[in-house]
């Protein structure tokens, strides 16, 4: 985010987090259900392959220096291995607490409860490394977005401490819930992330004119995800789990 946090730059963070989760979900949405996938084998210490494929592509991920950012959590944080090579230092813009702030236990329930049936077709195909590796995807992305709330919360709380402080002090959640949300904003987003589902989902083909000339269009098939499936996850999911996010950094930003 840079050494100067802005409210501008923190969106635009924002907004191009929802491209990343607009594209996860659509390649998610090629494969059926896969249900096997999510239960729990002999094998594996009791694990489903989706489970054991987050787990140690996080490892990978470690060894390779990622999660050294507040806003890349891992979903198993417990023995991750430090960095095998040399890392960027990043400015210490935030609070020392937010690298311990997470509502990734919520977003893992969501996605694998609530979310997937919402969006993939009940069937078997027998693709399930590709599946978890799918699902892998899809909840990094989320994770990312939801967790840049940090930023958010920090942005805010500089630009009206006198605000937030007391609230703070107070440890009133439900006045810095309320202090957070903007229903016209959050409106906008939830309209921007169906129409890019809508528009990044289209099917192109290439047809002739008249002349011969070939242009570009939009097929008239179905998108390959349901607009209203993103719209109904930031509504429900992702901006609510953002703003718990924030209030939980500001509860703790006075320490």
């Amino acid at each position: 985010m840079g050494e100067e946090l802005s409210l501008p730059a923190v969106r635009d963070a924002l907004v191009r987090e929802e491209d990343s989760i607009v594209f996860a979900l659509i390649e998610r949405a090629r494969l059926p259900r896969n249900a096997p996938a999510y239960e729990d084998p002999a094998a594996a210490a009791g694990r489903s392959l989706a489970e054991f494929f987050v787990r140690e592509a996080e490892v990978l991920h470690a060894k390779a220096g990622h999660y050294q950012k507040p806003e890349d959590v891992p979903f198993f944080p417990r023995d991750l291995p430090p960095p095998m090579f040399p890392t960027k230092s990043y400015p210490k813009v935030l609070h020392p607490f937010a690298s311990s702030v997470s509502v990734n236990d919520a977003i893992w329930k969501m996605y694998f409860n609530e979310l997937i049936p919402l969006f993939t077709v009940d069937g078997d195909d027998g693709n399930y490394a590709e599946t978890a590796a799918l699902d892998f995807a899809c909840l990094k992305a989320m994770s990312r977005r939801i967790h840049i709330g940090k930023y958010v919360a920090e942005v805010k709380f500089k630009d009206a401490p006198q605000d937030y402080s007391p609230l703070i002090r107070a440890k009133d959640t439900k006045a810095l819930m309320n202090l957070l949300t903007f229903k016209a904003v959050e409106e906008k987003v939830k309209k921007r992330v169906e129409k890019k589902a809508r528009i990044f989902g289209q099917n192109i083909t290439l047809e002739e004119d008249s002349a011969g000339k070939q242009e570009g269009n939009a097929g008239d098939s179905e998108c390959k995800i349901d607009p209203e499936v993103l719209s109904k996850l930031y509504d429900h999911w992702v901006m609510p789990l953002t703003k718990d996010v924030e209030v939980e950094y500001l509860l703790r930003r006075l320490d």
